[in-house]
């Protein structure tokens, strides 16, 4: 069972990732740009995760991976507590791909 504990390290493992307030909730950023945010309310986390995946997560995990209009675009809420570590790592690190340049993340792949 993974956790925001869990997330956070995995984040900030990644090169450029910096933790960073946001609406009162730690934030994910590298390059300035947010790629997850842990939403206390909620108790879950909102991730941007590669499009085509969330559709599928989406489809075929509804109950952990729901859709979240952030400005014009759409992230994911996921339920981290429904994951194991290394799904949890994945998914962080593909969030992180959607937010650097891609000579970095390909070079990090």
């Amino acid at each position: 069972m993974a956790n925001f504990a869990e997330l956070r390290k995995f984040g900030l493992a990644l090169p450029g990732v910096v933790e960073h307030p946001h609406m009162g909730q730690p934030s994910l950023r590298a390059n300035g740009k947010m790629f997850a945010l842990w939403w206390a309310p909620e108790k879950t986390t909102i991730m941007k995760l590669e499009r085509h995946h969330q559709d599928m997560l989406f489809e075929v995990r509804p109950k952990i991976f729901t859709p979240c209009k952030v400005g014009t675009g759409r992230w994911s809420y996921v339920t981290i507590s429904a994951l194991d570590s290394a799904e949890l790592q994945a998914l962080v690190t593909e969030a992180w791909a959607q937010v650097v340049p891609k000579k970095i993340s390909r070079a990090f792949l």
